[in-house]
C-alpha cells in the first residue's frame, strides 16, 4: 500500500487501514491449535494478550461496558481487536481495549484479532487514531490523544488534520482546550459545559476571565449563544494575560531543544516571525560544548 492510501485510509478511519489485505498479517497456521484464521482475522486466546503500554483511554463508563459484555455474551464480538504479535505465543494490545476488557468479563477464552506488525511509534499512533475517532470520548480526550499525537509521534497540526480526517480549525480548537484552567477541564470531562461553551471561553485570554465566565455559565445555566456574548465583554473586563501558553510547536521545540542541548532553553514570540531563543548554561565548559555542537 503506497503512502498516500495510507494516508487516505487513516482519514476514514483506522479500521479503513486495518482491513486491507496488504496490512494485515492473518496467522492461519494449522500446526498452532489455539489459532484459527476466521474470515480474514485470527482466534486467539486472551491469556496471550498483553496490555497496550501506550492505550491513551483513561476511563471506562460501567453502564456501556456492562452493555457490551451482554452484546458480547450473546452476539459474539462483531469487530475484531488489533494486536501485533510479540513473540510465538504471545500478542499486545494496539487497539480495542474496550472489546478486550467486556470479552474478559464475558467469560471468552478467545477473541477475533487482526494481527499486525508495528514498531512502538506506529502502535502508538494507530492506538491514538483510534481513541480520537470513538463517538464515546470527551473533548478533554480527544485533546490529548491530539496532543500526544503531535508530541510523542512528531506530527505537525497540518500532519495530524490529515491522519484523523478533520480540518485543521477542529484540530486547533481541541487542542486549545487544554490551555483552560483545571477546573474549565474538569467540567468539560463531566459534561457539565459543552464545547462550544468552552470555545467561547478560549477566546478570552486570560485566566481570570475564563473562570469568572465559567461560574456565570454554571450559575445562570447559559445557553451557548449567551456564554458568546458574555465572553465578548469579559475580553474588554480582563486585560489579556502577559504570559500566554505557547502553542504546542513551539512547546515542543523548546523541549525538544532542551534534551539536544542538556540544558534550559526558552522559546518566546513577539510576533508572528519574532522572538527570542535562550539558552542557559551553568559554567564556562557548558558554554563551550553548546558552542561546539552548533559548530558540529
Amino acid at each position: 500500500m503506497s503512502d498516500n492510501t495510507k494516508k487516505r485510509a487513516l482519514g476514514r478511519g483506522l479500521s479503513a487501514l486495518l482491513e486491507s489485505d496488504t496490512t494485515d498479517s492473518v496467522l492461519a497456521s494449522k500446526s498452532t491449535s489455539t489459532l484459527q484464521a476466521t474470515g480474514g482475522n485470527a482466534l486467539i486466546l486472551i491469556s496471550q494478550i498483553e496490555a497496550n503500554p501506550f492505550q491513551p483511554r483513561s476511563r471506562f463508563e460501567e453502564v456501556p461496558l456492562k452493555e457490551l459484555t451482554d452484546s458480547i455474551r450473546q452476539h459474539g464480538v462483531i469487530q475484531p481487536i488489533t494486536v501485533r504479535r510479540v513473540s510465538k505465543d504471545k500478542y499486545q494490545l494496539i487497539s480495542g481495549e474496550r472489546r478486550l476488557k467486556a470479552s474478559t468479563l464475558a467469560g471468552l477464552e478467545e477473541i477475533p484479532a487482526y494481527i499486525r506488525v508495528a514498531n512502538d511509534q506506529s502502535m502508538l499512533e494507530m492506538a491514538l487514531i483510534e481513541n480520537t475517532h470513538r463517538e464515546d470520548l470527551d473533548a478533554i480526550e480527544i485533546a490529548i490523544g491530539y496532543q500526544r499525537l503531535i508530541e510523542e509521534c512528531n506530527l505537525t497540526q497540518e500532519d495530524l488534520s490529515e491522519k484523523v480526517g478533520k480540518d485543521r480549525t477542529t484540530v486547533t480548537n481541541y487542542l486549545r482546550l487544554l490551555r483552560l484552567p483545571p477546573v474549565i477541564q474538569l467540567a468539560i470531562r463531566e459534561r457539565k459545559i459543552t464545547m462550544g461553551h468552552a470555545r467561547a471561553l478560549i477566546n478570552i485570554d486570560n485566566p481570570a476571565g475564563q473562570l469568572s465566565v465559567f461560574d456565570k455559565i454554571l450559575d445562570d445555566a447559559l445557553s451557548v449563544r449567551e456564554t458568546e456574548s458574555v465572553a465578548k465583554a469579559a475580553k474588554t473586563s480582563f486585560p489579556k494575560a502577559k504570559n500566554k501558553s505557547k502553542s504546542f510547536e513551539d512547546g515542543k521545540l523548546e523541549r525538544d531543544l532542551s534534551v539536544a542541548l542538556d540544558t534550559k532553553v526558552k522559546l518566546s514570540r513577539v510576533g508572528p516571525n519574532k522572538g527570542k531563543l535562550i539558552i542557559s548554561f551553568n559554567s564556562e565548559e557548558a558554554l563551550k560544548d553548546i558552542i561546539k555542537l552548533f559548530h558540529a
